[in-house]
């Protein structure tokens, strides 16, 4: 048995009763505070940091006698973030005791301004708990080593869901019921940069009757930004080609496609500044104004991908095209800047086969004359 400091993230409640696999009410927690250190933010993180500081004062929670499972979920989720256990002295209302500290590993995580568990909370909080369910799934499966490598796309994967809790109307169809769907069960499957998730499920049919509980596969990927952009004045648009692995393994001989800018949702980021950024990495492109076209799930039927697509107005006077792309990612990009009857075209020839692409031209389609009367750009 051991008692634990908390002075982060694991003080909010909701966070520590998943990481230990257990309801508040089997969680004995008080107040402590360890003298001589204070709480401040991992610079340009979205969690705390601490460090030894004469007359600091860190305020947190006391968790008495835990046993070795607890230990060991403790351990897998805060390893993956590079603390350790150290024995500390801190105070409580009783007295003074001995308890075990998750203190950063060397100086991997300099310290910025200082921390609050509320604004933790507002800004990250439920982020930070959809993450936490997928890193706690992994527990005695994957390694914390593992975690650490993959959480930037595991707290994307958190934020796909924060961001699916921005519901789209019902008008036609079902608004769902509690109980109208359950996940029966789930099994192993794949965990890493994607992730396939193997589960059962039911759901309530159209004559009210419950379905059968039916197996099924779905992949776990991210929300994407994606931006098509367009000069109403010279009535061009700018498409990005690149190599795709999809053709690849459906033995395309063309696995070159012609697509819109497009990018992954970073973790806390919103899909328009997405848009904005990608387009920057992409093409070398600054866009003026940026119009939400629609958001969409491509592939609903075994994807939770989902797409928020914006057309980005802007001069493409002076662009010719060019070559682009992270190198850190592998990108290899190349832009081409067409009038918008030239991208109609490749819609109908089948060259411009990606199906965003085509469904984004066709949208400005609808809202082109408008634009163009209306969507003069400021000319630099």
């Amino acid at each position: 048995m051991a008692d634990l400091f908390f002075y982060g993230t694991l003080c909010h409640v909701p966070l520590l009763e998943r990481v230990l696999g257990r309801p508040a009410a089997e969680i004995a927690l008080s107040p402590a505070v360890l003298p001589g250190w204070a709480v401040f933010w991992a610079a340009g993180e979205c969690f705390p940091t601490i460090r030894a500081e004469a007359g600091g004062r860190a305020e947190g929670l006391l968790l008495r006698d835990l046993d070795e499972e607890a230990l060991a979920r403790l351990d897998h989720y805060e390893g993956g973030f590079g603390y350790a256990l150290e024995p500390l002295e801190v105070t409580t209302p009783e007295g003074a005791c001995q308890a075990l500290v998750y203190l950063p590993e060397g100086a991997r995580w300099p310290a910025g301004a200082p921390w609050r568990l509320a604004d933790w909370v507002a800004r990250f909080g439920p982020l930070t708990l959809a993450a936490a369910d997928e890193v706690m799934e992994r527990f005695g499966v994957t390694t914390p080593q593992d975690i650490d490598r993959l959480f930037p796309w595991i707290r994307a994967r958190g934020w796909a869901q924060c961001l699916a809790q921005e519901a789209a109307p019902t008008t036609v169809r079902r608004a769902p019921a509690p109980d109208d769907y359950r996940i029966e069960a789930t099994r192993p499957g794949y965990d890493g940069f994607f992730r396939l998730r193997a589960f059962d499920i039911s759901f309530r049919r159209f004559d009210g009757a419950r379905s059968a509980t039916i197996g099924r596969e779905a992949f776990q990927a991210y929300d994407a930004a994606l931006v098509l952009p367009y000069d109403p004045v010279q009535d061009q648009v700018m498409l990005v080609e690149q190599f795709r692995f999809g053709p690849v393994w459906r033995r395309d001989p063309v696995p070159w496609m012609l697509e819109p800018i497009a990018g992954l949702v970073d973790a806390g980021e919103r899909p328009a500044d997405c848009a904005r950024r990608e387009a920057m990495e992409e093409a070398g492109l600054e866009l003026g104004d940026l119009r939400l076209m629609t958001r969409v799930y491509p592939s609903p039927g075994y994807s939770t991908e989902f797409f928020h697509c914006y057309l980005g107005l802007c001069d493409l006077s002076a662009e010719e095209g060019r070559l682009a792309g992270l190198a850190h990612e592998n990108e290899d990009i190349r832009s081409h800047v067409i009038s918008f009857d030239r991208a109609m075209t490749l819609v109908e020839s089948g060259e411009a086969n990606a199906g965003p692409l085509a469904m984004m031209l066709l949208w400005l389609a609808r809202h082109r004359e408008k634009l163009r009367r209306g969507g003069l750009v400021a000319r630099p």
